[in-house]
């Protein structure tokens, strides 16, 4: 069939959004006036329009070629959905994620799928420029919070750079065991790992790190204290393994001090620590970045049942 031409001009009375223009003139419907706009049907001034929402003002020609036989469908916006983590900042260069509790980071010697880095991997792959992920540094499983990739490897490494030399600034929330009698300290150890790879406490030696936690009480409750942790160095399982050894363990760690771990109103398998802020200079245009996060459903709400103390 032969296609079907409308041209009209725009007037006072017509004038506003074009899918209102092209429904009215074409006498269709809302969703079958986008579809002919996303479809490459419609033209303004004898140029392609391709957004449903243009604004037409009096004097413009809006000009309608279609197949009165066929049905038009409205292109739909397709959106991301992962459940292992949210974009939470993003640019040519790199890409903050929000990550999710329980989702591993990189995979483990038993080739777990799934984890972050395969995610984002999958994500960036959806965009019309090569972009890769590019670790730059980790989170422990059940942790959740803010991660920074490089997308491409120069990228990463200038980052990576900036963390050895402790240069970006990492803020957690932590809730944990007991109540801190500090409203603010300082544990400055050094860590070793042991033959199951757990992390501990030990004197300084060629074997072990230097590990610095800077922690500030916010919310002091029955059997447990919220706080607010900064870390100047970020050794593997830093956080939870100075807090337990000064038995104050985060909620519900089953590594470390697990039996002081446990809270009647903690019932979630994570544990309660989010990294909640990260600022970093970027490492293409050397300006202060700083990406916050919201703190997890989990621990708002164990924070709204506890009294404060």
């Amino acid at each position: 069939m032969a296609l079907k031409q409308i041209s009209e001009t725009v007037t006072e009375e017509t004038a506003g959004r074009t899918d209102a223009f092209v429904r009215r003139v074409c006498e269709t419907s809302h969703s079958q006036s986008r579809g002919l706009i996303d479809r490459g049907c419609v033209w303004i001034d004898g140029e392609l329009c391709c957004e449903s929402a243009r604004s037409l003002e009096p004097g413009n020609c809006v000009e309608v070629r279609f197949d009165p036989t066929q049905r038009y469908r409205e292109k739909k916006e397709r959106r991301w959905d992962d459940r292992t983590f949210t974009v939470a900042y993003e640019d040519d260069h790199v890409i903050v994620v929000d990550k999710a509790a329980g989702t591993l980071t990189v995979p483990t010697d038993r080739g777990d799928r799934n984890t972050l880095v395969d995610r984002v991997s999958i994500y960036l792959s959806h965009s019309r420029s090569e972009r890769e992920a590019c670790l730059v540094h980790r989170l422990d499983r059940d942790v959740s919070g803010l991660l920074i990739f490089g997308k491409h490897l120069a990228v990463a490494e200038l980052l990576i750079e900036q963390f050895k030399q402790q240069k970006p600034e990492r803020i957690y929330s932590a809730i944990v065991a007991g109540e801190l009698s500090d409203d603010e300290g300082t544990f400055r150890t050094h860590l070793a790992t042991g033959n199951n790879l757990e992390r501990y406490v030990t004197a300084p030696s060629k074997h072990s790190e230097e590990a610095i936690t800077h922690y500030r009480v916010l919310k002091r409750m029955e059997d447990a204290t919220y706080v607010e942790v900064s870390l100047p160095t970020g050794k593997r399982n830093q956080i939870r393994v100075q807090f337990a050894h000064a038995k104050h363990p985060i909620l519900g760690d089953r590594k470390y001090e697990p039996k002081r771990a446990v809270h009647p109103r903690w019932i979630r398998r994570r544990i309660a620590l989010h990294a909640k802020s990260l600022s970093f200079h970027h490492p293409v245009t050397g300006e202060m970045k700083t990406v916050e996060s919201p703190l997890p459903a989990a621990m708002e709400k164990f924070l709204r049942g506890g009294k404060k103390r």
